[in-house]
């Protein structure tokens, strides 16, 4: 499922998140041992790259469901 974009910020210096809080209400979610909840996703490290290094201009973060 399509959570949401990765840019690179206008200054060069950041990554930008932006994630759907509709996809992300909708999210499966896990506890870790301690008790706390997650959200897990998915995030192509390639892509990240080509993102950081201007090949790209966005990629998507994902969630993968069972």
């Amino acid at each position: 499922m399509l959570m949401g974009y990765i840019r690179k910020s206008n200054a060069g210096g950041a990554l930008k998140v932006n994630l759907s809080a509709d996809a992300f209400d909708k999210a499966q979610r896990y506890l870790s041992k301690d008790g706390e909840e997650f959200v897990g996703l998915v995030v192509n490290i390639d892509h990240v790259r080509a993102v950081m290094e201007g090949e790209k201009e966005v990629t998507s973060i994902s969630q993968i469901s069972d």
